[in-house]
């Protein structure tokens, strides 16, 4: 009979997780013009270097949300236990901003690893070309006006959450003595999770222009420079 395989421990499995997460897996093109497609390839890689450290830090913050999560359920039970109030509400209050971070920081990386719902049976037979085409037109006609939408309607409103004045003027360069307070007891500012809100959605907004220069670099026959790889997945309908 033989020996079983010694299962790998969780922390190395994490870390393999992570690295699989949010390590671009893409081959340098063996030639990189200059002009036009030099210029978007180096755009494109750019915007997606902040994509990759903006999807480690969503995991990261993954893991302290869980940590504050069960600390939160642990002090509710005990408080229960010893009929005693000891429940920390900046912890709490904590634990569900850095939820909506969570989610915040990472729409960018969701965009670029395509994790929108598309008709898998469908779309696998698509040429590249085809798919470029399809995208291109959603990106610019639909997906990109929305965010330019989104993010004139979130800028007054995330920056009057830090203490600018409607004029448009700010009374102090010291933000955290003027930002939004939380009106709950014990509740922590509110300035700061606004402001992110718009930094989220500039964020998404990068990624799009990347991926606009992707289908871009693939109708340039230049497949190499937009990182187009083949994704294998299940065939489902989502």
């Amino acid at each position: 009979m033989s020996e079983l395989e010694p299962k790998p421990d969780v922390t190395t499995t994490a870390e393999d997780l992570l690295e699989d997460l949010t390590t671009a897996h893409e081959a340098e093109p063996l030639d990189i013009p200059g002009g036009l497609q030099g210029f978007l390839y180096h755009l494109r890689r750019g915007i997606e270097a902040i994509t990759t450290v903006t999807g480690k830090a969503s995991w990261v913050l993954a893991w302290v949300v869980f940590v504050l999560g069960f600390f939160n359920v642990v002090t509710r039970y005990v408080a229960r236990f010893i009929q005693r109030d000891i429940i920390v509400g900046e912890v709490f209050d904590l634990q569900w901003m850095l939820f909506g971070a969570l989610f915040l920081l990472g729409l960018n990386y969701g965009v670029r690893e395509g994790v929108n719902p598309r008709i898998d049976f469908w779309w696998a037979n698509f040429s590249n070309k085809k798919k470029a085409v399809i995208d291109l037109i959603v990106h610019v006609f639909l997906f990109f006006p929305f965010l330019i939408l989104a993010i004139k309607t979130l800028w007054s409103w995330s920056l009057s959450g830090m203490g600018r004045s409607f004029d448009g003027s700010w009374s102090t360069w010291r933000v955290w003595e003027i930002w939004e307070q939380s009106t709950d007891a014990g509740g922590l500012p509110r300035g700061p999770i606004k402001l992110l809100i718009l930094i989220g959605f500039l964020l998404m907004a990068s990624q799009i222009v990347a991926e606009i220069i992707k289908q871009i670099l693939v109708l340039m026959d230049r497949e190499d420079l937009a990182g187009v790889a083949a994704i294998e997945a299940p065939l489902r309908v989502e």
